[in-house]
């Protein structure tokens, strides 16, 4: 594919989007003066849209695997679709328009860029060479894709490792375990510790929560569930590795150990500084459709495409080649939230509501507050097991509205709320195949490459038995 073929799919992706931005121009210039709507307003038939595109999201891939695989686009957009139509009528056009592009531009835009170029870049490194599949070195794969997660993405670290994992223990018949702490450590729980990790993180950075904030908050909890698996996973592997019938081949004759396309390592250098630059810059910003775009965040965004046209033009086709590498998986997570952040506007404006006393949603903050005063342990919980079977990146921002959307005080007043939502949103992903995007594409890959990987509710199995009682001691220690 060429470097046109790389950004004509990316236009193509973001087509409707700069087709609702010239609308909003025009009709700004027109004089329109839509300011959104009113959550108060709105019943709880509002949320279907959103709970519609989530639960297809879960339910197709299981049922019509075919079906959705060749039109899950169509069906986000459906979805989008039933909610645009009904907002146009209740509150207008403009209202219609505001709220749209106000989501477009200040969320999905900045999200789907970030995910295109941490896919981009991490795709043009290549681990090469043989490594011994025995427990030790297995668990030093699952460290190191734990550390790397929060600074390449759960994504990036995923889709970097799994590959030479399953090349060192291909000579073993027993290895789904392997796969299945894969994704607990590194498609997971290791993307805890920066906005590049997990895309609600970088949901909440886009919502005013600054780059380190969870460095430093949530260092200490994923610290103790790392270690805790870790543990175990060295364990379980030692008695597995010795009921093996084989042996590990030796290295010799094989490719030496060494990373190619190296030089991508630098461009993630640059992708952290872009985010970095955007949070810590003010430049000012202009109106789109009363919309405020930050001159700093389009400098990021624009950064961000440049360095993965470096990645795709300069790195060898045939290292992405060996590597795996397609474009299906960020088609793919383009066009779901493409109708997934078109779909959580309503919510959003009755959760906005609900704060204030006000609409079908109360109830939802009724739970996560006792006597006015936030209960963390729902906060956790709530937002942890609806991320482990909807989308963790719209259940983060949900529940951080919930808490009142304040980035500020959420940050240094309700700090242990922040943690609640952060952490439920991101560790409780690893509970199913469904709970964070690496999960599918990593049980996809190791099926390819010969892995009996569990079922939907085989997995559930071993997540929910070795992960809730882990979720349970950091309730009890740290929420």
């Amino acid at each position: 594919m060429s470097s046109k073929s790389l950004f004509r799919k990316l236009r193509l992706l973001l087509a409707p989007i700069f087709v609702l931005i010239a609308s909003g121009v025009a009709f700004a210039a027109e004089g329109g003066s839509g300011h959104g709507i009113s959550g108060a307003e709105l019943g709880l038939l509002w949320v279907i849209p959103f709970a519609g595109i989530l639960l297809s999201i879960a339910i197709f891939p299981l049922v019509a695997e075919d079906f959705w695989h060749h039109h899950f686009g169509k069906i986000s957009a459906f979805w989008g679709i039933l909610l645009i139509i009904p907002l146009v009528i209740k509150f207008g056009f403009s209202a219609a328009l505001y709220e749209v592009l106000h989501v477009y531009l200040l969320e999905y835009i900045p999200f789907i860029i970030l995910l295109f170029a941490l896919f981009t870049i991490s795709g043009g490194v290549r681990i090469k060479g043989y490594l011994q599949g025995t427990p030790a070195v297995n668990t030093a794969i699952l460290l190191i894709g734990t550390l790397l997660a929060s600074w390449m993405g759960t994504t990036g670290a995923a889709m970097l490792l799994i590959r030479p994992l399953l090349r060192a223990n291909a000579w073993r018949k027993k290895k789904a375990h392997i796969v299945i702490f894969f994704i607990f450590l590194v498609a997971n729980v290791g993307g805890s510790l920066t906005p590049l990790g997990d895309p609600p993180l970088f949901l909440g950075f886009l919502q005013g929560v600054s780059f380190f904030w969870t460095t430093s908050h949530l260092f200490v909890e994923m610290s103790f569930v790392v270690v805790i698996l870790l543990i175990l996973y060295y364990f379980w592997d030692m008695a597995m590795f010795k009921k093996e019938e084989g042996h590990p081949p030796t290295s010799e004759g094989s490719e030496p150990l060494g990373i190619e396309g190296g030089f991508n390592l630098l461009l993630l250098g640059g992708v952290i500084g872009a985010v970095l630059f955007s949070g810590l810059v003010k430049m000012g910003d202009f109106a789109v459709y009363h919309v405020h775009v930050h001159y700093e965040n389009l400098i990021r965004d624009l950064s961000l495409l440049g360095l993965s046209w470096l990645s795709w033009h300069f790195t060898s086709k045939e290292s992405r080649a060996a590597n795996g590498f397609n474009w299906f998986p960020i088609q793919e997570v383009g066009k779901l939230f493409a109708g997934i952040f078109v779909t959580i506007i309503a919510p959003i404006a009755m959760l906005k509501a609900a704060q204030t006393g006000q609409g079908a949603l109360q109830f939802v903050n009724d739970a996560v507050f006792t006597a006015g005063e936030p209960n963390n342990t729902m906060f956790f919980w709530i937002t942890g097991m609806l991320s482990a079977f909807l989308d963790n990146a719209p259940t983060y921002l949900v529940f951080f509205n919930a808490a009142g959307g304040n980035a500020q005080a959420l940050m240094y007043e309700m700090t242990q709320t922040l943690v609640a939502i952060s952490a439920g949103s991101v560790f409780f992903g690893a509970l199913t195949y469904i709970g964070n995007a690496p999960n599918f594409m990593v049980k996809s890959i190791a099926e390819q490459d010969g892995v009996n990987m569990p079922s939907f509710g085989g997995y559930m199995l071993w997540s929910f038995g070795i992960l809730i009682p882990v979720y349970i001691l950091v309730t009890l220690i740290f929420i």
